[in-house]
Protein backbone atom coordinates (compact mmCIF):
# COMPACT_ATOMS: atom_id res chain seq x y z
CA UNK A 1 0.00 0.00 0.00
CA UNK A 2 1.22 3.14 -1.07
CA UNK A 3 2.46 5.66 2.03
CA UNK A 4 0.59 8.87 1.91
CA UNK A 5 2.77 11.81 0.31
CA UNK A 6 2.11 15.75 1.77
CA UNK A 7 3.87 19.13 1.06
CA UNK A 8 4.43 20.56 4.56
CA UNK A 9 5.72 23.60 4.41
CA UNK A 10 7.62 24.30 7.39
CA UNK A 11 11.11 23.32 9.04
CA UNK A 12 11.33 19.48 9.42
CA UNK A 13 13.88 17.69 11.51
CA UNK A 14 15.06 14.05 11.74
CA UNK A 15 13.50 13.21 15.87
CA UNK A 16 11.47 16.15 16.25
CA UNK A 17 7.50 16.22 17.06
CA UNK A 18 5.95 18.38 14.30
CA UNK A 19 1.95 19.62 14.45
CA UNK A 20 0.61 19.36 10.62
CA UNK A 21 -0.42 22.39 8.84
CA UNK A 22 -4.00 22.76 7.77
CA UNK A 23 -4.29 21.57 4.69
CA UNK A 24 -2.27 18.31 5.86
CA UNK A 25 -4.35 17.70 9.08
CA UNK A 26 -7.72 18.01 6.61
CA UNK A 27 -6.32 15.12 4.33
CA UNK A 28 -4.92 13.21 7.13
CA UNK A 29 -8.23 13.73 9.57
CA UNK A 30 -11.34 14.29 7.17
CA UNK A 31 -10.43 12.79 3.86
CA UNK A 32 -8.31 9.34 4.43
CA UNK A 33 -9.35 8.98 8.33
CA UNK A 34 -5.65 7.98 9.95
CA UNK A 35 -4.66 6.62 12.48
CA UNK A 36 -2.18 7.12 15.10
CA UNK A 37 0.81 5.07 14.29
CA UNK A 38 0.07 5.45 10.79
CA UNK A 39 2.70 6.06 8.53
CA UNK A 40 3.40 9.60 6.34
CA UNK A 41 5.72 11.17 3.88
CA UNK A 42 6.50 14.87 4.27
CA UNK A 43 8.47 17.32 2.13
CA UNK A 44 9.11 20.56 2.58
CA UNK A 45 10.57 21.79 -0.79
CA UNK A 46 14.27 21.46 0.96
CA UNK A 47 15.29 18.52 -1.55
CA UNK A 48 14.74 15.64 1.36
CA UNK A 49 11.85 13.43 1.78
CA UNK A 50 11.05 13.06 5.85
CA UNK A 51 9.02 9.97 6.65
CA UNK A 52 7.03 10.29 10.04
CA UNK A 53 4.56 8.48 11.84
CA UNK A 54 1.21 10.15 13.67
CA UNK A 55 1.53 10.61 16.97
CA UNK A 56 -2.50 12.00 17.15
CA UNK A 57 -5.05 12.88 15.17
CA UNK A 58 -8.05 15.23 15.98
CA UNK A 59 -10.73 17.04 13.11
CA UNK A 60 -8.88 20.09 13.16
CA UNK A 61 -5.23 19.44 14.62
CA UNK A 62 -3.11 16.40 14.23
CA UNK A 63 0.72 15.60 15.36
CA UNK A 64 3.82 13.92 13.76
CA UNK A 65 7.43 12.68 14.53
CA UNK A 66 9.98 12.51 12.10
CA UNK A 67 11.68 9.25 12.34
CA UNK A 68 13.90 9.61 9.04
CA UNK A 69 14.75 11.93 6.05
CA UNK A 70 16.54 11.11 2.79
CA UNK A 71 17.97 12.78 -0.27
CA UNK A 72 16.38 10.94 -3.67
CA UNK A 73 17.84 11.68 -6.76
CA UNK A 74 14.69 13.41 -8.50
CA UNK A 75 15.91 16.42 -9.32
CA UNK A 76 16.82 16.77 -13.33
CA UNK A 77 19.65 18.14 -14.32
CA UNK A 78 18.62 20.33 -16.70
CA UNK A 79 17.36 23.60 -15.51
CA UNK A 80 14.01 24.40 -17.29
CA UNK A 81 12.17 28.00 -17.25
CA UNK A 82 8.76 28.05 -18.95
CA UNK A 83 7.20 31.02 -20.62
CA UNK A 84 3.31 29.86 -20.79
CA UNK A 85 0.61 32.40 -22.39
CA UNK A 86 -1.99 31.98 -19.44
CA UNK A 87 -4.81 30.11 -20.98
CA UNK A 88 -8.72 29.54 -19.79
CA UNK A 89 -9.47 27.58 -16.92
CA UNK A 90 -8.09 24.16 -16.87
CA UNK A 91 -5.92 24.49 -19.73
CA UNK A 92 -3.67 26.39 -17.92
CA UNK A 93 -4.06 23.97 -14.68
CA UNK A 94 -3.15 21.13 -16.90
CA UNK A 95 -0.04 22.97 -18.06
CA UNK A 96 1.20 23.75 -15.01
CA UNK A 97 0.79 20.16 -13.58
CA UNK A 98 1.96 18.48 -16.65
CA UNK A 99 5.00 20.45 -16.45
CA UNK A 100 5.69 19.91 -12.86
CA UNK A 101 5.49 16.66 -13.72
CA UNK A 102 8.10 16.62 -16.01
CA UNK A 103 10.37 18.73 -13.83
CA UNK A 104 10.20 22.55 -15.16
CA UNK A 105 11.90 24.62 -12.38
CA UNK A 106 9.82 27.97 -12.41
CA UNK A 107 6.79 28.53 -15.18
CA UNK A 108 6.52 32.17 -15.87
CA UNK A 109 2.63 32.71 -16.88
CA UNK A 110 2.91 35.03 -20.05
CA UNK A 111 -0.08 38.17 -20.97
CA UNK A 112 0.69 38.22 -25.14
CA UNK A 113 -0.89 40.35 -28.10
CA UNK A 114 -3.29 36.67 -28.64
CA UNK A 115 -4.07 36.06 -25.32
CA UNK A 116 -7.54 35.79 -24.31
CA UNK A 117 -7.37 36.47 -20.81
CA UNK A 118 -6.63 39.44 -18.55
CA UNK A 119 -6.46 39.45 -14.99
CA UNK A 120 -6.72 42.81 -13.17
CA UNK A 121 -3.80 42.43 -9.83
CA UNK A 122 -5.95 41.04 -7.47
CA UNK A 123 -6.85 38.15 -9.60
CA UNK A 124 -3.52 37.90 -11.05
CA UNK A 125 -2.57 36.84 -6.96
CA UNK A 126 -5.14 34.43 -6.76
CA UNK A 127 -4.45 32.95 -10.05
CA UNK A 128 -0.95 32.43 -9.28
CA UNK A 129 -1.57 31.24 -5.81
CA UNK A 130 -4.06 28.56 -7.33
CA UNK A 131 -1.34 27.70 -9.64
CA UNK A 132 1.12 27.26 -7.31
CA UNK A 133 -0.83 24.83 -5.41
CA UNK A 134 -1.43 22.81 -8.62
CA UNK A 135 2.11 22.67 -8.89
CA UNK A 136 2.52 21.48 -5.20
CA UNK A 137 -0.43 18.58 -5.86
CA UNK A 138 1.63 17.68 -8.73
CA UNK A 139 5.09 17.19 -6.89
CA UNK A 140 2.95 15.10 -3.71
CA UNK A 141 1.78 12.98 -6.64
CA UNK A 142 4.95 12.81 -8.66
CA UNK A 143 7.30 12.20 -5.59
CA UNK A 144 9.20 15.55 -6.52
CA UNK A 145 10.85 16.88 -3.43
CA UNK A 146 11.76 20.25 -4.77
CA UNK A 147 8.99 22.84 -5.75
CA UNK A 148 8.75 24.62 -8.67
CA UNK A 149 7.91 28.30 -8.77
CA UNK A 150 5.47 29.75 -10.45
CA UNK A 151 6.11 33.15 -11.20
CA UNK A 152 3.99 36.70 -10.95
CA UNK A 153 2.50 36.88 -14.40
CA UNK A 154 4.89 39.35 -16.32
CA UNK A 155 3.99 40.34 -20.46
CA UNK A 156 5.85 38.87 -23.16
CA UNK A 157 8.10 41.71 -23.76
CA UNK A 158 8.87 42.02 -20.22
CA UNK A 159 9.94 38.68 -19.50
CA UNK A 160 12.09 38.13 -22.78
CA UNK A 161 14.15 41.14 -21.59
CA UNK A 162 14.99 39.46 -18.07
CA UNK A 163 15.17 35.94 -18.80
CA UNK A 164 18.36 33.81 -18.83
CA UNK A 165 18.99 30.24 -19.84
CA UNK A 166 22.32 28.82 -21.77
CA UNK A 167 19.48 27.85 -24.50
CA UNK A 168 16.37 29.95 -25.25
CA UNK A 169 13.58 28.85 -27.73
CA UNK A 170 10.54 29.56 -28.59
CA UNK A 171 7.94 26.90 -30.35
CA UNK A 172 7.40 28.03 -33.55
CA UNK A 173 5.79 25.77 -36.30
CA UNK A 174 7.02 26.95 -39.52
CA UNK A 175 10.97 26.06 -38.57
CA UNK A 176 12.49 23.13 -39.19
CA UNK A 177 15.40 23.15 -37.22
CA UNK A 178 15.93 20.41 -34.83
CA UNK A 179 16.96 19.79 -31.22
CA UNK A 180 20.09 18.04 -32.79
CA UNK A 181 21.63 21.62 -33.67
CA UNK A 182 22.01 22.63 -30.51
CA UNK A 183 24.92 21.80 -28.08
CA UNK A 184 23.90 20.26 -24.58
CA UNK A 185 22.46 22.66 -22.15
CA UNK A 186 22.71 23.48 -18.36
CA UNK A 187 19.52 25.65 -18.73
CA UNK A 188 16.64 26.18 -21.67
CA UNK A 189 13.99 28.77 -21.54
CA UNK A 190 11.09 27.76 -23.41
CA UNK A 191 8.81 30.30 -24.69
CA UNK A 192 5.02 28.51 -25.58
CA UNK A 193 2.59 30.72 -27.05
CA UNK A 194 -1.65 31.41 -26.54
CA UNK A 195 -3.88 29.12 -28.46
CA UNK A 196 -3.95 31.46 -31.89
CA UNK A 197 -0.42 31.34 -31.56
CA UNK A 198 2.38 34.24 -31.31
CA UNK A 199 2.05 36.82 -33.36
CA UNK A 200 5.00 37.34 -35.89
CA UNK A 201 6.10 40.21 -33.96
CA UNK A 202 6.25 38.59 -30.70
CA UNK A 203 8.13 35.79 -32.81
CA UNK A 204 10.65 38.33 -34.27
CA UNK A 205 11.39 39.90 -30.87
CA UNK A 206 12.35 36.68 -29.41
CA UNK A 207 14.31 35.86 -32.38
CA UNK A 208 15.93 39.47 -31.30
CA UNK A 209 16.75 38.80 -28.11
CA UNK A 210 18.32 35.25 -28.45
CA UNK A 211 15.85 32.63 -28.97
CA UNK A 212 16.25 30.12 -31.08
CA UNK A 213 12.71 29.05 -33.07
CA UNK A 214 11.77 25.55 -32.89
CA UNK A 215 9.54 22.64 -33.77
CA UNK A 216 8.42 19.60 -32.01
CA UNK A 217 7.31 17.40 -35.11
CA UNK A 218 5.03 18.10 -37.90
CA UNK A 219 1.86 19.05 -36.23
CA UNK A 220 0.49 21.82 -34.07
CA UNK A 221 -0.10 21.35 -30.40
CA UNK A 222 -2.34 23.30 -28.63
CA UNK A 223 -1.08 25.89 -26.00
CA UNK A 224 -1.29 23.08 -23.35
CA UNK A 225 -0.11 20.22 -24.99
CA UNK A 226 3.14 22.29 -25.72
CA UNK A 227 4.91 22.08 -22.36
CA UNK A 228 4.35 18.31 -21.94
CA UNK A 229 5.45 17.67 -25.47
CA UNK A 230 8.83 19.89 -25.12
CA UNK A 231 9.26 18.62 -21.97
CA UNK A 232 9.35 15.30 -22.77
CA UNK A 233 11.77 15.69 -25.53
CA UNK A 234 13.96 17.95 -23.38
CA UNK A 235 14.54 15.83 -20.25
CA UNK A 236 14.91 12.62 -23.32
CA UNK A 237 17.84 14.64 -24.74
CA UNK A 238 19.45 16.48 -21.52
CA UNK A 239 17.88 15.48 -18.79
CA UNK A 240 16.94 12.67 -16.58
CA UNK A 241 14.37 10.60 -19.17
CA UNK A 242 16.98 8.98 -21.18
Amino acid sequence: MRIPRFYEPQPLAEGSETDLSDNVVQHVSRALRMRPGDPLILFNGDGLEYSAELTTVAKRNATVRITGSAQPRRVSPLHVTVGQAVSRGERMDYAVQKATELGMNQLVPLFTERCEVRLNNERQDKRRQHWQQVAISACEQSLRCDLPEISEPRSLNDWIDTVEADLKLVLHHHTERPLGDFAKPGSVALLIGPEGGLSETEVQLALSKGFKPVAFGPRVFRTETAPVAALSVLQYLWGDLG
